[in-house]
């Protein structure tokens, strides 16, 4: 969703539609849909990060690895953001952008298709459709996402 988020879709074992959009600013919007008719909303909130990190905590099972990175906790954001097919960057290399010079951004990752590429290098080639995975500050994510949106 362009200049807006991301956003993901899960079907239930009752077969209903799920939705959460995960917004720039943090935000997500949590929506349900009729099991009758998966187009009709039933139910849409937004909530804000604190309200989608509890709900998560509420969600997660307590038997989760204290190992894994809460990047929240830390001030850092993880978000992907699609290259456009008419982006300035489709067909040129990842070290062009100058991504974590100009914004301190780390891009740790690209999904192109059904494969990741894990740690992509200067020299990797991006094309549009790619997701690049980025971390680091909302300020930083931000001003990635206008970067790879330069046409």
């Amino acid at each position: 969703m362009p200049g807006i988020g991301v956003r993901y879709d899960l079907t239930t074992r009752e077969n209903r539609l799920l939705s959460v959009i995960a917004h720039r600013d943090g935000d997500r919007t949590l929506s349900a849909y009729r099991k009758e008719d998966p187009d009709e909303c039933a139910l849409s909130t937004r909530l804000t990060a604190g309200e989608a990190e509890a709900l998560v905590g509420v969600l997660m099972p307590s038997h989760h690895s204290p190992n894994l990175l809460s990047t929240t906790e830390l001030g850092l954001v993880a978000e992907r953001i699609e290259l456009s097919s008419t982006s300035y960057w489709n067909g040129r290399v990842l070290g062009e952008t100058r991504m974590r010079t100009e914004t301190g951004v780390s891009i740790v990752a690209v999904l192109r298709r059904a494969e990741a590429i894990p740690s992509p290098t200067p020299d990797f080639r991006l094309a549009g459709g790619d997701e690049l995975i980025v971390i680091g500050t909302r300020e930083g994510v931000d001003s990635a996402a206008a970067i790879l949106g330069r046409v």
